[in-house]
């Protein structure tokens, strides 16, 4: 289900597949495709999980986070699997709605964190000072925007590396994402058969 063959599996990468076992119910395409290299996809969760938890992101807002930037990028993986997983803390048309672009149901804090995420996602040299303003203006403060533009580069890298080596979103999908959710994305790599 990539470009490349799996690798064999280590202690490292085995740890990383039984939290998956856990978390979502099977062994993701990703992290078999990481399994090249457990200590590098541990250290980028550890620095996201460092952003998330200095500056308070919850779960939702991650969600929106990865969601937007993902859908920018036309990554479909990390779009079906957070979509799933802001559904779940939302609901299935509001995480469709981030996936098509439509943040009707974000409040204007929310709105901010996807339009930053998309922008950052398609052009990071376009952002402008009323791009950041309008973060501000909401309540986000300069550390926070800092930590929300690091959190989404450390997201695109992750999807830059799932993508370029042909990792296709997990067949389980099919029966674990929300219909809303999988009908939102008509863009990257299709689910794996």
């Amino acid at each position: 289900m990539s470009l490349i063959d799996w690798p064999e599996p280590t202690a490292r990468s085995e740890a990383i597949f039984a939290h998956d076992r856990e978390e979502v119910g099977f062994v993701m395409n990703a992290s078999r495709l990481w399994a090249y290299q457990p200590a590098v996809y541990e250290g980028i969760f550890e620095l996201l999980g460092q952003l998330v938890h200095e500056h308070g992101l919850s779960y939702r807002q991650r969600g929106i986070l990865v969601a937007a930037c993902a859908s920018a990028l036309g990554d479909s993986y990390c779009s079906v699997a957070w979509g799933t997983k802001l559904a779940r803390v939302a609901d299935e048309d509001l995480a469709a709605g981030v996936l098509r672009g439509d943040d009707s149901g974000l409040s204007p804090a929310e709105h901010a964190l996807a339009e930053w995420a998309r922008k950052v996602a398609r052009d990071p040299n376009t952002t402008s000072a009323p791009d950041v303003r309008a973060l501000g203006e909401t309540g986000w403060t300069d550390r926070q925007i800092f930590a929300i533009t690091a959190f989404v580069a450390l997201r695109i890298a992750l999807s830059t590396v799932n993508d370029a080596l042909g990792a296709r979103p997990d067949a389980e999908y099919r029966t674990v994402a929300p219909p809303a959710v999988l009908k939102a994305i008509t863009y990257g790599r299709p689910l794996a058969d």
